[in-house]
């Protein structure tokens, strides 16, 4: 439906625009990876469970601030994944949307996604690491450690779990990895638990087109209760990657050289957030994705930094990982005598959003214990003053590496 703009709006659109002096290049979407059929397999996979991981925590956060990286919790899940057996490692698999690709198969794809996506652009800082800690006491299979350490460059470590300094070994870890953002994935190690796999990913990009600060202002953001909080508006002219129907308006914010952006779901008036997530398929991502046009407008969007965390137990149990934390688990894989299973997931996340770019950083802790029993038109105008969804994807796989809410940009 298009909107009539009021004369002093139309004024503001002009002095806005005209700032921006750079012609945009929108993300090159002829400018792919070369991906094997394997590789294509396990970007779909990402998305699939990704997509259906965020909208299973929206089901269970309510009206919160998200923010996740599904590609954090899929490479933890990953190296989890191999010392598995049985149904659990059915389930695992089932769950990662991987069914179809053999182990070999699976891991040569998380290793190669690993290698393209740090080194895919020189002006966007993104790295992963991964790495693996273990009672000491206990002898764990190698062939185990040796495929996390070849296909997932894991650092994997002995530690003394009975001396509290364990914990700030595993953190400083973690610390290290995320730049500073993350500072801590554990409190404590319990006496049951044997092992911590651990991801962290870091991530921190300038805006292709920065928003200059003289035009940041103070303004409100409407809540999903009718309420207006303060925030920090930034405000930018320019010819963006945009695309909307009836549902949401959508734009695009490229990085760097234009390998990874941001996309911006902003929900039609008369649509609920809940609404847009819930049509989140794989099918609708695609399809959205290809239908984006380069078009001239003005977006308004706040400046927010957001720490989230979540353990992702009953989220994944849901999604039907129930026999991976129970004591029917099977980690044979991992260690020979089994009586092993997941005793917690654990998830942190932060995000930076302002003038300059994104700064963004995620961990995600599987912890294995013991068991107890031992067994194309006009230009468009985008205020992005109400709850939104983004995501921070590369645009090469188009992986999803981050995906998130915003409810209250304040908190």
């Amino acid at each position: 439906m298009k909107k009539i703009l009021a004369p002093l709006f139309i004024i503001a659109f002009t002095f806005i625009f005209s700032r921006c002096e750079d012609q945009f290049i929108f993300p090159d979407k002829e400018k792919k990876v070369n991906l094997t059929a394997s590789e294509q397999k396990i970007i779909s996979s990402s998305e699939i469970f990704g997509l259906k991981l965020f909208k299973e925590i929206n089901n269970n956060e309510g009206d919160k601030n998200i923010f996740i990286s599904p590609l954090s919790v899929s490479m933890a899940l990953g190296m989890t994944l191999n010392g598995a057996n049985s149904s659990t490692y059915d389930s695992i698999k089932a769950v990662l949307e991987l069914n179809g690709l053999t182990e070999k198969e699976i891991n040569e794809s998380y290793k190669s996604l690993i290698d393209k996506l740090v080194n895919l652009d020189p002006k966007v800082a993104f790295n992963i690491a991964n790495s693996i800690w273990f009672r000491n006491t206990m002898t764990f299979r190698q062939d185990f450690i040796n495929t996390n350490k070849t296909y997932f460059n894991a650092e994997v470590s002995g530690l003394d779990f009975n001396n509290p300094a364990s914990v700030d070994v595993i953190n400083n870890w973690v610390d290290l990895n995320t730049k500073g953002k993350i500072t801590q994935i554990i409190d404590r190690i319990p006496p049951e638990a044997v092992m911590y796999l651990i991801n962290a990913i870091y991530f921190k990009g300038d805006w292709k087109y920065q928003f200059n600060k003289d035009d940041t202002k103070d303004d409100f953001f409407n809540t999903l209760d009718g309420s207006q909080v303060p925030c920090k508006m930034m405000a930018q002219g320019n010819n963006f990657n945009y695309f909307s129907n009836e549902l949401f308006q959508a734009v695009e914010l490229p990085y760097g050289d234009s390998s990874f952006s941001m996309i911006i779901f902003l929900p039609a008036p008369d649509k609920d957030i809940n609404d847009v997530i819930n049509r989140f398929t794989e099918t609708n991502w695609n399809a959205w994705l290809g239908s984006f046009d380069v078009k001239e407008g003005v977006i308004h969007m706040p400046k927010f930094e957001l720490k989230y965390d979540i353990r992702l137990n009953k989220i994944l149990q849901a999604l039907g990982m129930g026999i991976a934390f129970s004591g029917a688990a099977d980690f044979t894989k991992m260690y020979s005598p089994g009586n092993l299973f997941i005793s917690e997931v654990k998830h942190k996340t932060y995000v930076k959003v302002d003038e300059e770019g994104t700064e963004a950083a995620a961990v995600t802790s599987v912890e294995i214990s013991l068991t107890s029993n031992n067994g194309g038109s006009s230009k468009f105008y985008m205020r992005i003053d109400r709850p939104f969804i983004f995501v921070i994807k590369d645009n090469h796989a188009n992986s999803i590496l981050f995906i998130g809410k915003i409810i209250n940009p304040g908190l």
